[in-house]
């Protein structure tokens, strides 16, 4: 029991790395970007590429993936993505879903549709069990706990205690108002776009050998994408990031447990939270 909570906190962590970039543009953005999980098969090739052909160690693919991926984000947002922003939700949708696919279609052309192996370093491998073997923990998701763990306390601490944070809020809450107080807003969007495709990319490239990695990738995890930003709510970080737990801990156990029924538990639980709580879990006061 102590096992299966132990991989779906470190599943349900990962989650949150993927989905935190998307509960940022739709919630403090307003711009509902179903292609955000091309930014994280991005990282996740990217990875597999430079490990496989170029042999660059794993612990330092890790934030080439962020980077590139960031750096993919900013220019996509600088070019396709902020004529989206007045347009109405439909066509921010359909055109985001059209990117998706089309990354899908290039990655199976350039790629192949086969699963990628990736190797993980011998210091990632193995488990340790204690406790007379009631909790055993896989090295690699030690790791990914305490990387997910270090990464949501500085999101956490930009978005409450810097002034990127207030310029941020401020621009979301009244974009005109942040602007004729001398905020650049298309930089602060520009900025933070590229920073939640970035930890797309980085989710991507910690999460090829937990959840695999094919052409079908930002398909296949969208629906869980939205559900942790759905239950998790849109103006905070701490929703999501609960909501991502309760995920993984709920996919992971439901597929222990009961492996045909694993789905129907994840959806249930995902029906009774928003029937209780539409808006999610957290809500922010104020703002428009």
């Amino acid at each position: 029991m102590l096992t299966i909570l132990f991989d779906g906190i470190a599943y349900g962590m990962l989650l949150f790395i993927l989905a935190v970039g998307l509960s940022v543009t739709m919630g403090l953005m307003n711009f509902i970007n179903l292609a955000h999980g091309a930014f994280a098969m991005a990282g996740g090739y990217l990875t597999v590429v430079l490990m496989q052909r170029f042999g660059v160690p794993f612990l330092i693919c890790l934030p080439l993936a962020f980077l590139a991926t960031g750096f993919l984000g900013a220019i996509m947002e600088r070019s396709l993505y902020r004529p989206m922003y007045a347009k109405p939700h439909l066509d921010q949708v359909l055109f985001s879903i059209g990117l998706a696919f089309m990354s899908v279609s290039a990655i199976d052309y350039f790629m192949g549709s086969q699963q990628q192996i990736m190797q993980l370093p011998d210091m990632l491998k193995g488990r340790t069990e204690i406790w007379d073997g009631a909790l055993g923990m896989g090295h690699y998701r030690l790791f990914i706990i305490a990387i997910c763990a270090a990464l949501t306390l500085a999101l956490q601490y930009v978005l409450a205690k810097t002034t990127f944070g207030s310029r941020l809020r401020a621009s979301v809450d009244d974009s005109r108002v942040a602007a004729g107080l001398g905020i650049n807003v298309n930089s602060v969007f520009a900025i933070t776009f590229a920073v939640g495709s970035g930890l797309a990319g980085l989710g991507g490239a910690l999460g090829a050998e937990v959840l695999g990695l094919d052409p079908t990738f930002p398909l296949k995890f969208m629906v869980y994408f939205l559900i942790v930003v759905a239950v998790g709510g849109t103006s905070s970080i701490t929703g999501p990031l609960l909501a991502a737990l309760l995920l993984g801990i709920a996919d992971v156990a439901g597929k222990y447990y009961v492996p045909k029924l694993g789905a129907f538990i994840v959806y249930s639980l995902m029906l009774l939270i928003l029937l209780w709580r539409p808006q999610g879990l957290f809500v922010r006061k104020g703002g428009h």
